[in-house]
């Protein structure tokens, strides 16, 4: 974290901290902070907004990601699939940089409305507002397998744990005692410490992860590594996964406003080499904690180790940590996208009402925390979730983006070359992907989860 000041395009360490997880996030307040930001100095280098797209996107996601090869039918059909993807997933994010440059719009959902009209906004809004309840669920899905496993540690002899030592008991008490009164304020003055945490956590985790596989013995190896999927609708259970793991543009478009070169190609430089980077991340993590346990293991790949092992009892409580600091952030941007979307309903000008706030804000905060923290309780598994939101996060990879370039090319109607003829049905397929790919993972977690 030595050169955060310096990718910071000079900024102090403390700015850029603020700055990388106000961007992580799809809340209007935040991007207004970045803008305040970025007129006193001199925007985010290339190195520092490279930094930010790789801070947001790595994150929960990543402990699913070797139950994701599991899924895919082992590692040569899980990289396939990660690479096709990671072609969308690229061209997704300058897609975004091209409309908000055309737009001349500051935040995804910005950039969204402005390019497709009011209805398809509000189902942006919608949509950010839905993953990010999501994504808090998931948050108490970690805390609690994570804590299960301490509590075993810390008392391993027990067989039956003390009802203070219990999921539920302990899921409740850090939501309470800590991150409830984090997520009150109206404004969020920690994010910038989380960043450094957050960064070190999630490499950590893959560090353990791979060194844990090359110290297996052969006695502790797999007898059972899959090598093909089931069915070919299995193949597309790991999307999901994907998906959520490398969702990072509704954060794009300000990560974008943000640089010194608001221009086309160092963006695509800095989306590409941040890309890369989260695949080699994933892709560790991924691979060496499939190999590690074959198909037995877990949606959650810590929870496959043994409670007692030292250094994933440390991968643990970083995971513990960056998931406390992230909720009322992620709360915080999806409470942002619901009061937009009530002020508008009433009329009201977003900018200037005032009116209540703090009444407001008290209320909405209590009801998504205790929405949250109600299904968590009753949702053992974090990859029911992540199959959930996941297909959602298609949309945001996918489908806005495709119909975002869709628009933006036909108000051109000067200069219809055969470049513009490839990007328009770019557009329309990354449209159809999308939609099919939210379609059929999103049916097929309800039929699984909820049917079965």
């Amino acid at each position: 974290m030595a050169s955060d000041a310096d990718a910071c395009g000079g900024g102090s360490r403390d700015e850029c901290g603020e700055r990388a997880w106000l961007l992580q996030s799809p809340c209007v307040e935040s991007v207004r902070q970045l803008e305040s930001e970025r007129r006193k100095t001199s925007g985010v280098s290339s190195m520092g907004a490279t930094f930010i797209v790789v801070n947001a996107a790595l994150g929960a996601g990543l402990l699913n990601f070797p139950a994701a090869f599991n899924m895919a039918g082992g590692v040569a059909a899980g990289l396939m699939l990660q690479m096709c993807m990671l072609i969308f997933i690229i061209s997704g994010l300058v897609v975004l940089g091209y409309c908000s440059l055309v737009s001349n719009e500051g935040t995804y959902q910005e950039v969204v409305r402005a390019s497709c009209g009011k209805f398809t906004g509000v189902v942006c809004e919608l949509s950010i507002a839905v993953y990010t309840f999501g994504t808090c669920i998931a948050f108490f899905i970690v805390i609690g397998d994570q804590l299960e496993c301490l509590t075993a540690a810390v008392v391993p002899d027990a067989v039956a744990p003390h009802w203070y030592l219990q999921r539920k008991f302990t899921i409740c008490v850090t939501a309470v005692l800590i991150i409830l009164p984090l997520s009150i304020p109206k404004e969020i003055g920690f994010q910038k410490y989380a960043s450094a945490i957050s960064v070190v956590g999630t490499w950590y985790v893959t560090i353990v992860v791979i060194v844990k596989y090359f110290l297996l013995s052969e006695e502790s190896a797999p007898t059972n590594i899959p090598t093909s999927a089931s069915s070919w609708t299995a193949v597309f259970n790991a999307m999901p996964t994907i998906c959520f793991g490398f969702q990072c543009h509704v954060s794009s478009v300000p990560v974008f406003n943000s640089m010194n070169r608001k221009q086309m190609k160092p963006w695509g430089v800095v989306v590409t080499v941040g890309m890369i980077i989260c695949l080699f991340v994933y892709t560790g993590t991924g691979v060496c904690g499939f190999l590690s346990f074959g198909s037995e293991v877990r949606q959650d790949v810590l929870m496959s180790y043994p409670s007692n092992d030292i250094a994933v009892a440390i991968a643990r409580a970083f995971i513990i940590i960056c998931v406390i600091t992230s909720y009322p952030i992620l709360h915080y941007c999806g409470r942002a996208v619901v009061e937009g979307l009530w002020l508008r309903y009433r009329g009201e000008p977003v900018e200037v009402c005032v009116v209540r706030e703090r009444r407001r804000r008290i209320i909405q905060t209590v009801v998504w925390f205790s929405l949250t923290l109600a299904l968590a309780l009753f949702i053992p598994d974090i990859g029911k979730v992540i199959s959930l939101i996941g297909g959602l996060a298609a949309c945001f990879i996918f489908v806005f983006p495709g119909l975002c370039l869709i628009q933006a090319k036909l108000s051109e109607s000067d200069n219809r070359s055969a470049s513009w003829h490839a990007l328009v049905v770019y557009g329309v397929v990354m449209v159809i992907i999308g939609t099919f790919v939210f379609g059929l993972t999103t049916s097929n977690s309800i039929y699984q989860d909820v049917v079965s």
